[in-house]
């Protein structure tokens, strides 16, 4: 369906690709994959033509439909949410347009003498409009909305009230009403909640066409891709499987070119060695010149371009209490919804609870209370013992001071590290060498968040309270906090929609359900095997 032919694209002195190729058949679920800055939105801007290749070619088959989701969803205004994903469905929602201005063409009086001619268009357009399944548009759009958490009186309510984040899966819904032949879609999880990410990977697993896709969200890449393109040094590599072979066959293969290079470094140094020792030597000039030769002629191997992440040791929190946090008899309402209606809750030392709930159940208000950010109406949160906490939601990255560059903002809570220590720090979290000196003002949400993580845990409390800590953080990221979190000597609380973060960190779960709270022993693994869900609103 999509071909790239031998590819390159330079944007100022950064190569993306050179003769680069790669295809995309019916079928097909493509995970793109490489380090940020790469060229993933590249590959998809080229395919639709907003960005042509510098040389080679884009090669889309004729008849082929491509629908593109980013995160550039343009204005949405003045419709219910349903007209408004009904409204950017492609041709089916074009043709229904005309459908309804031929509708009206026909009841008005005044083009009487037109109206043969209306009929007859009339009747190709309605045999269109039911070819493309434009009748039942309105109950597949619901189905879509509902699918991604739109609640029916949010569907007929106005689009411009929604927030950002709603408007992304609006544009998403659109998308995927439209049934094209061919999916682009980058970084379709962002702003999606566990149940509606689960929801999207088993539609997207009954699509039939091309599906290309980039995601950070590895339990969503496992689920559905059956193949990886990697974008390395300009290269694209396929690989055939879902992202953990990749992962694995990718590190074998770095380990073997590492040995290579080192075999081969080894090599040239000796032969070096000897031209050195003996290029003044009249007795051994032809074999100094002979081995001159040799060196010339051979093929360099390169070492594997991917640097390894930058470890780092994080410090061991104090010891704490035995009763962490207890929450007791806690009411907490807003307006004429309850919440919390005389809730218990006791956390211990060791214990790592995630919290489940459909939206609106009151997980980041639970987080709130114990952190104190949010007063109960009756009730009493306590900590025990000598607890030193750390709270994180996504209010903290706004306590960054703009002007302060990415190590300057590591060293303000921390005015006694050495510099060295907070530029490890910093290259842990993904700012290494001249990207520390990046002031905050020009970071991204994720980035941003990165810093506010890096401060967190640099002297670690012994109790962390994680609202949502993986949103935007890139696959490098969140495995490299997820290493830091396993080995944590402490006590964690959090929300996180990102099914692998749950599962490698969890060993106790609180689901937060209309009947009351539910604990279940064991962490997000078993809770998934004992429940027989992945998540609270999917039964």
């Amino acid at each position: 369906m999509i071909r790239l032919d031998s590819v390159s694209k330079q944007h100022g002195r950064q190569i993306l690709f050179l003769e680069a190729s790669m295809g995309a058949f019916a079928g097909d679920r493509i995970g793109l994959v490489g380090p940020n800055g790469a060229g993933k939105s590249t590959v998809f801007r080229m395919i639709v033509g907003e960005e042509p290749p510098d040389s080679g070619n884009v090669v889309i088959e004729r008849g082929v439909t491509v629908g593109y989701f980013s995160q550039n969803v343009g204005e949405m205004a003045g419709r219910s949410v349903v007209a408004e994903t009904m409204a950017g469905a492609g041709e089916v929602s074009v043709v229904g347009a005309e459908l309804a201005e031929l509708e009206e063409a026909m009841a008005d009086p005044a083009r009487m003498d037109e109206l043969d001619a209306i009929v007859d268009r009339f009747g190709h357009v309605q045999a269109r409009y039911d070819e493309l399944g434009g009748y039942s548009l309105d109950a597949r759009a619901r189905e879509v909305l509902a699918g991604l958490g739109f609640r029916e009186e949010v569907m007929n309510g106005p689009v411009d009230a929604l927030s950002g984040g709603w408007k992304m899966r609006v544009a998403l819904a659109r998308i995927l009403l439209m049934r094209p032949n061919a999916l682009l879609l980058d970084e379709p999880t962002n702003h999606l909640d566990i149940e509606s990410i689960i929801w999207l990977e088993s539609y997207l697993r009954a699509f039939e066409g091309a599906l290309v896709l980039t995601s950070h969200d590895r339990a969503f890449l496992n689920g559905l891709v059956t193949k990886i393109v990697d974008i390395d040094g300009g290269e694209l590599t396929t690989y055939t499987g879902n992202y953990d072979f990749y992962e694995q066959q990718r590190a074998i293969q770095d380990s073997q070119q590492e040995a290579q290079f080192a075999r081969q470094q080894a090599r040239l140094a000796k032969e070096q060695a000897f031209i050195d020792r003996f290029k003044a030597r009249a007795s051994h000039a032809a074999q100094v010149q002979s081995r001159v030769k040799k060196l010339e002629k051979i093929e360099l191997i390169e070492p594997p371009r991917r640097a390894a992440r930058t470890r780092f040791e994080f410090k061991k929190p104090p010891r704490g209490g035995d009763d962490v946090v207890r929450v007791e008899g806690i009411s907490k309402a807003y307006g004429d919804r309850v919440i919390y209606d005389h809730f218990d809750f006791l956390v211990r030392r060791g214990e790592r609870w995630c919290v489940m709930g459909v939206n609106g159940a009151g997980k980041s208000t639970l987080l709130k209370l114990m952190a104190g950010q949010s007063k109960a109406d009756s009730g009493e949160v306590l900590l025990g013992a000598s607890i030193k906490m750390g709270y994180f939601a996504q209010h903290a990255m706004e306590t960054l001071e703009p002007n302060d560059t990415v190590v300057e903002s590591l060293q303000r809570p921390f005015p006694t590290a050495s510099l060295g220590q907070l530029r490890n720090l910093a290259g842990a979290f993904g700012f290494s060498g001249d990207e520390g000196d990046k002031p905050c003002r020009v970071l991204s949400g994720g980035e941003r968040a990165r810093v506010a993580l890096a401060r967190m845990l640099y002297d670690p409390p012994n109790l962390l309270i994680l609202d949502e800590p993986t949103n935007h953080l890139d696959m490098g990221t969140k495995e490299m906090l997820v290493e830091s979190l396993r080995d944590f000597d402490g006590t964690m609380v959090f929300v996180s929609h990102d099914r692998a973060f749950l599962s490698a960190l969890s060993n106790r779960v609180l689901e937060l359900t209309d009947d009351g709270p539910r604990v279940y022993t064991g962490g997000y693994d078993e809770y998934v095997a004992q429940s027989g869900h992945a998540a609270p609103g999917l039964r």
